[in-house]
């Protein structure tokens, strides 16, 4: 078969020369040579080549359906289809999954469907999984569960489909019923459920089919580690790696991105170590998720030297990576070194999202780079055409007010489009305290209790405001409110690496 089009052409004037052309079944293969190299010049040729066959065969219909199918626009698949069904060549059970995955709107889907029964195709289970498929990825959840209930044959691709449906919505229950109804399962069944139950949280009940799993897949080991990651449960990601180290299983990006990010959560510079270097030794570029986990790592484990050797080292940044080298330097009080890589963005062909002024507007913030700050906050709108949002006036607030422009604090705070954000005026009481400013500290935490009643530091930090203003009965009194409202102090809580382990402990152990 021709591997390019330049090998398609001259198999085509081979067949010309030889009158192989004039055989139905060697032009279709020829036009299956030629759509099968993904070079969009080809479609066009293929659909010449297929326009002059006198009697095309269910084999040319079928090629150029998919052909067209797979192209960015796939509405000549559907022409396609219906020119065929006034042709005499009848549809066979290859052409209906084809064509349903060109279908672009659900009404097409059960015109589809209808020709499927018309046709006499609607106990072919080939033809009905990926009718089934097609629902079920378009949301009609209810219209796949009909079809699933009327399929007079199911295999395993059926149950997975329906399985998957449920999983997609959020219905998990139903999709573990089914689950537990099935007599033959593969590893794409359970790692359905194992997903199912991790994207909502429920890591307990995941953790259990994972264990009774007979054979595990690198999907199944990267969903147990990523709804791990989701939930916080970072000591468990740790876990589960150097527990899949023994399973024979080589680990991806996906698993190398949420490991390094619950290494950076936890502190675990050993393991993260064990990461790059694993990476180095097998060949592994570092760039895309890969680069910035590993620079993220890096910095939350207190080494920013080499976080930057790996952002410099890496030829393929992109936003994410430069916002992450960016977050970096700010948390290790490098604000100017910050900025300046900022400034070189747009000069490496690169735009800032929100997430970048967030990150560089808290490096001057922490760095006092007042005017620098202001200015790149007004700029976001004006220059990129990104309109500042919470956290972005968060940093404001904060740079405001270590600077003791308080009142300037206050009247950006009240200009701000989003009004219900206490985190907003947590950051104000903060700088109204830290400068002695117990008026309008005053004023902040009373709006900062109005806005979050159940939050135990709104009450604790009015508290303490009322303690510094000598007003003691008024901090009693917000005292015994907590605990008439049930509002409790959280404890806190840390984690520190011992000989490769996770240890994690509260305030009071």
């Amino acid at each position: 078969m021709a591997t390019n089009l330049s090998e398609v052409h001259q198999s085509h004037a081979h067949m010309i020369k030889t009158g192989l052309i004039h055989s139905p079944a060697a032009a279709a293969r020829l036009l299956s040579s030629a759509v099968a190299t993904d070079e969009l010049p080809a479609l066009a040729y293929a659909d010449s080549l297929f326009s002059r066959l006198p009697a095309p065969t269910s084999f040319a219909w079928n090629s150029m359906i998919r052909a067209h199918a797979r192209a960015p626009d796939p509405a000549p698949a559907l022409q396609l289809f219906y020119r065929m069904l006034h042709s005499p060549t009848r549809p066979d059970k290859y052409t209906f999954p084809f064509v349903l995955k060109a279908c672009a709107a659900l009404p097409e889907a059960f015109q589809i469907h209808a020709r499927i029964l018309k046709t006499g195709f609607g106990s072919d289970i080939f033809v009905l999984n990926t009718l089934l498929h097609t629902y079920a990825i378009n949301g009609l959840t209810a219209e796949a569960l009909k079809l699933f209930a009327r399929m007079p044959q199911k295999d395993v691709i059926s149950w997975n489909a329906m399985i998957n449906a449920f999983v997609t919505h959020g219905l998990v229950g139903r999709a573990r019923k089914l689950f537990d109804k099935m007599s033959e399962r593969n590893v794409e069944t359970w790692n359905f459920m194992i997903s199912g139950y991790s994207n909502l949280g429920l890591v307990d009940q995941s953790r259990e089919l994972f264990n009774l799993m007979p054979v595990r897949d690198i999907v199944s080991w990267n969903a147990m580690i990523t709804g791990c990651a989701r939930t916080g449960r970072f000591d468990e990601v740790i876990s589960l790696f150097q527990e899949m180290q023994y399973g024979n299983v080589w680990p991806d990006e996906c698993t190398f991105v949420n490991v390094l990010s619950a290494c950076a959560r936890v502190g675990s510079l050993g393991q993260g170590e064990w990461i790059r270097a694993y990476v180095d030794k097998n060949g592994i570029e570092i760039k895309g998720f890969l680069a910035t986990a590993l620079v993220d790592m890096y910095s939350k484990c207190g080494s920013i030297e080499k976080a930057l050797q790996v952002f410099n080292n890496t030829s393929k940044k992109d936003v994410s990576t430069w916002n992450a080298m960016i977050d970096g330097l700010s948390s290790h009080g490098l604000g100017e070194h910050a900025l300046r890589l900022f400034e070189e963005m747009p000069r490496n062909g690169l735009v800032p999202n929100g997430v970048t002024f967030v990150n560089v507007l808290s490096a001057c913030s922490h760095e006092g780079l007042l005017n620098e700050g202001c200015r790149i906050f007004n700029d976001m709108a004006r220059v990129y055409g990104i309109e500042p949002e919470i956290e972005h006036y968060g940093c404001m607030v904060d740079l405001l007010g270590r600077a003791g422009l308080l009142v300037a604090a206050e009247e950006l705070l009240r200009r701000a489009p989003v009004k219900d954000a206490p985190v907003l005026w947590r950051s104000l009481l903060s700088a109204c305290r830290e400068h002695g400013d117990l008026e309008l500290a005053e004023i902040a935490a009373k709006q900062l209790l109005e806005l979050s009643p159940f939050d135990s530091s709104c009450y604790i930090q009015l508290s303490n405001v009322y303690a510094l203003l000598g007003r003691w009965e008024d901090a009693r009194m917000l005292r015994e409110m907590m605990k008439v409202q049930g509002v409790k102090k959280e404890p806190g809580c840390s984690t520190i690496e011992v000989d490769g382990a996770i240890h994690e402990f509260f305030v009071g152990d």
